[in-house]
């Protein structure tokens, strides 16, 4: 089970990094619960999630040193396969893996529509989606390597270059 304290910092799907701010505790339906207190980062939204149902909603902690290597080695695959079907059908498949709040579906879908970007132009809805994917990434990669997400940008931006 997902042990969190205030101050930590988790990801929850669709939304990215978030803080715990508090553990509350509350009467429901006659029996106690708590309840993770978080705070996204990105658009100071607050969320209540309790704390018995955490993982069952996404929430997860933020990737480590192993997973940022994966991600960096999704972002570099060249080999991608976009779909030839129509945009909306293809917007629906990754706004799926979007909120399925794993760092390596959305870096997938970084990646696809970074790619696509380069053969024809985006959707409206597809533009959206691939700054939503990109700062989701950038935001988990600078809070997992404590690093500016100024530079994590600029990494990836050479990731694709290269």
């Amino acid at each position: 089970m997902l042990q969190l304290q205030v101050g930590d910092k988790a990801v929850y799907p669709a939304q990215g990094v978030a803080e715990v701010v508090r553990i509350d505790n509350k009467e429901i339906a006659g029996r106690p619960q708590s309840f993770y207190v978080l705070k996204i980062l990105d658009t100071d939204m607050r969320i209540m999630v309790p704390v018995e149902k955490a993982q069952q909603v996404g929430l997860r902690a933020v990737i480590g040193e192993r997973e940022i290597r994966d991600v960096y080695a999704i972002l570099r695959e060249k080999d991608v396969h976009v779909d030839k079907q129509t945009w909306n059908r293809r917007y629906r498949g990754f706004m799926e893996k979007i909120k399925t709040g794993s760092i390596f579906e959305v870096a997938e879908v970084f990646r696809d529509l970074y790619r696509l970007k380069g053969q024809k132009p985006l959707s409206f809805g597809e533009r959206r989606m691939l700054d939503t994917a990109k700062n989701l990434v950038i935001k988990e990669l600078a809070i997992a390597r404590g690093a500016p997400e100024a530079k994590i940008e600029r990494e990836l931006e050479r990731v694709f270059v290269h």
